[in-house]
């Protein structure tokens, strides 16, 4: 897995990369009651805005960690929301990306550094 400093994590899977947030980011915003995703089959870019989460707390942007095409999403966290909660390195996953350069997941963080990062 790689992490970004946005708090999202990546996972190669095949030939795409699975996207979610940290378990950090799920404590931080708190009882999650609303997911917005995107459609599959958008292109997507590098820091473009993908999804919205919004909690009890804040609404949130959830951006592209890297350049792609959304092949799918996970509409379980859409129906029940408090999965991103409960799940969020696992079944709390937002969307899949096919990628043209997988190497680009060499420019972020591995597990031992995000925890480094959050301190």
């Amino acid at each position: 897995m790689k992490f970004t400093e946005e708090h999202e994590w990546l996972r190669v899977e095949d030939d795409v990369v699975v996207v979610g947030i940290t378990d950090h980011a799920s404590e931080q915003l708190g009882d999650v009651v609303f997911v917005e995703l995107p459609e599959a089959g958008t292109t997507v870019s590098k820091d473009d805005e993908v999804a919205v989460i919004e909690s009890v707390k804040a609404a949130s942007d959830i951006l592209a960690p890297i350049d792609g095409e959304v092949v799918e999403v996970n509409d379980a966290i859409v129906a029940t929301p408090s999965l991103v909660n409960e799940d969020p390195m696992g079944d709390g996953w937002f969307f899949k990306l096919k990628v043209e350069d997988l190497s680009t997941l060499d420019d972020f963080m591995d597990e031992a550094e995000y925890k480094d990062f959050i301190g």
